[in-house]
């Protein structure tokens, strides 16, 4: 049992697959919980109960079930600082050929992206011991003015003026991802008017 609790010192969020690798029996989980040693955050996740949650737990939680994700649009913008809005759901990118996760238990709302526009700009970013993948600051803002008929023109505005106000980026990586996520014309009038 004292392998289980230092598997999850050092990945932070466990699932009962994660002691696959190592030959232990799910079974050490319930019993670790029952005495209080482990907690379990979500169907098929576990934590130390006295882990340091983050206002990212989330991303975090999500993260760990969906793997193959990418934090996206809203929660990619909150994640970094970029808007004022809470998401009260994770928005996350899937490719536009994959299978939709059944993550029923959890706050997502679901995107698919496909290509270069799923591929690039994709940062990788510990959150309590967790790697989680999030799209940066520019790829984001275009994917805000591609999405804006979900995420809303303001919301696309806002992050672009955040983003070149706090230079989280500068206005070169913008047209590179305007391009790829094929908003370079949509982009280009508002982009002109800060600069």
């Amino acid at each position: 049992m004292e392998q289980v609790l230092e598997i999850v010192r050092q990945t932070g969020v466990l699932r009962p697959r994660d002691l696959d690798a190592y030959g232990i029996p799910r079974t050490y989980l319930r019993r670790l919980c029952d005495r209080g040693q482990l907690m379990r955050v979500g169907r098929g996740l576990y934590m130390l109960p006295d882990a340091e949650i983050t206002e990212h737990h989330t991303l975090a939680e999500v993260s760990k079930r969906v793997p193959q994700a990418v934090v996206c649009l809203l929660s990619a913008l909150r994640f970094h600082e970029l808007t004022v809005q809470a998401p009260f759901e994770v928005w996350l990118a899937i490719e536009n050929k994959a299978r939709r996760p059944q993550v029923n238990d959890l706050p997502c709302r679901f995107v698919r992206f496909s290509g270069r526009a799923f591929e690039a700009g994709i940062e990788t970013h510990e959150i309590e011991g967790v790697p989680v993948r999030i799209y940066n600051p520019a790829k984001t803002v275009a994917d805000c003015f591609k999405y804006r008929n979900k995420t809303g023109l303001d919301v696309a505005l806002e992050a672009l003026r955040g983003c070149l106000r706090q230079r989280k980026c500068i206005a070169d990586e913008l047209w590179h991802y305007a391009g790829i996520c094929r908003v370079a014309n949509v982009m280009r009038p508002y982009l002109e008017a800060m600069l």
